[in-house]
């Protein structure tokens, strides 16, 4: 990749002497283009046009070493150490524990060709400048699949410490509301800071009729923002206090959103974690969505996709990961959803052609009773047959998204310090800071008291 230093963007600086006087005349262009606000193509004027360029060539790279050798052992302890660097022509990329991710991506459907050509397809990465406090830079890919953003040392080195844990979570609980960290990774251009990112995949995804997006902390101080003005397409993610008065409308999957928020923000708590946020969006279903589930044939394709999300195929060496279940729980979550559906999926699932499914009355004696009771035990769901099944929830009339992000946050000293100087500051209001336990506890009534 051809890269010099006056065609890295905005780097030299003679560059930045005129970066105001290119940026105030993009503007308007920007704007007419996308008519997001937040959101920007990422092309050869902008000052990020050179990184990018270099974490796709990188991040191309890494991918292909996973294409040629893809993992065929069980994951080891020295797959979760593992640090590969590549040199390339104007940087390094080192990928860590690159098996490990290229396992978990494996698990929910994506083939390692579909995961290249998203994150460095020929098209630009667009910047998202959200309303944060944080200070990463934050881009997606251009079909805004994966989002890719920057981290600092320390919360690399919590994620990479605590990643077997968060495997072994989203083993033991499938459908996890949890973001799904795809790759770490760290980039080194001469002359320049390193930079630590992350791959995760969007929550919003698909997100071409999204209306309304949330992040949602459960407290009130700072939980405002501004509206985009009433029928513009302007990007701002609300908060808390925009969310009053409405209701996450749900009706029979209500109690599994609910249990599986607990159990995600149980493990948070266990992990000494807080300032978390839960995002959610919605937009309204259209009528043949409404009705899907009165088909057979959709129902049969969800429940195949409940339990086994993973499309591509996994390799028969390489330990469970989230989803990756045997295939004849199909019946047992049919049995779950709707005894009625039992016989007819067996028989619907032989007429096509489908996997031979192992029903209860042939399976051995209690076999069934206790499969059934560790999937409820694993709290799973009936899932859309969509591309992002995971992070959404169709209610009787609304589609939501949600997903908790933002997992990096410690309860050290200086949070606790923190705790102290807020409750002086905003006495009897709620806050973002607090320990680890009430934020659980706090954000989980949060949702049982804004859904329905």
């Amino acid at each position: 990749m051809e890269m010099s230093a006056a065609a890295g963007g905005l780097e030299t600086s003679g560059r930045r002497q005129g970066s105001s006087t290119v940026k105030r005349r993009r503007w308007g262009g920007l704007r007419q283009q996308w008519k997001l606000l937040g959101l920007f193509e990422i092309d050869q004027q902008h000052e990020f046009y050179s990184l990018t360029c270099m974490m796709k060539e990188g991040l191309a790279a890494a991918t292909q070493s996973t294409i040629d050798n893809p993992p065929t052992n069980e994951l080891s302890d020295e797959d979760f150490r593992l640090e590969v660097t590549q040199i390339h022509k104007d940087f390094t990329m080192e990928t860590f524990a690159g098996p490990v991710f290229a396992s978990l991506r494996g698990s929910l459907g994506m083939t390692e060709q579909e995961y290249q050509q998203s994150l460095c397809s020929e098209n630009c990465y667009l910047q998202f400048i959200s309303n944060s406090k944080s200070k990463a830079d934050f881009f997606l890919t251009n079909d805004k699949r994966f989002f890719l953003k920057t981290q600092n040392k320390r919360e690399i080195k919590f994620l990479l410490s605590n990643l077997k844990i968060y495997l072994e979570h989203l083993r033991k609980y499938p459908h996890s509301l949890l973001v799904k960290f795809l790759g770490v990774h760290r980039i080194k251009i001469p002359h320049r800071r390193k930079k630590y990112f992350i791959v995760m995949q969007s929550v919003f995804y698909p997100d071409d009729r999204i209306n309304a997006r949330y992040d949602i902390k459960g407290c009130e101080v700072s939980r405002w923002t501004e509206p985009a003005p009433e029928g513009s397409q302007i990007i701002v993610v609300l908060k808390d206090l925009n969310f009053e008065g409405q209701y996450i409308t749900l009706d029979r999957q209500r109690p599994w959103l609910l249990r599986q928020v607990e159990i995600d923000t149980q493990f948070l708590r266990r992990l000494n974690v807080l300032d978390y946020s839960l995002l959610l969006a919605h937009q309204p279903l259209h009528l043949d969505e409404r009705h899907q589930s009165l088909s057979f044939a959709t129902l049969i394709m969800r429940t195949k996709k409940s339990v086994n999300p993973g499309s591509s195929p996994i390799h028969a060496g390489i330990a469970p990961v989230p989803g990756a279940v045997p295939e004849d729980d199909c019946t047992l979550l049919l049995s779950e959803i709707d005894g009625g559906c039992l016989k007819k999926s067996q028989e619907g699932d032989a007429s096509s052609g489908g996997t031979h499914q192992t029903s209860p009355e042939h399976a051995g004696p209690g076999r069934d009773a206790t499969e059934l009771q560790d999937f409820r035990a694993q709290n799973r769901r009936l899932l859309p047959n969509l591309k992002n099944p995971l992070h959404v929830i169709d209610g009787p009339e609304q589609r939501y998204f949600i997903g908790i992000i933002d997992i990096f946050t410690v309860y050290s000293f200086k949070k606790r310090l923190e705790h102290l100087w807020k409750r002086l500051r905003h006495p009897g209001r709620s806050f973002s800071t607090v320990s680890p336990q009430t934020y659980c506890l706090r954000l989980c009534h949060w949702v049982q008291d804004h859904t329905k």
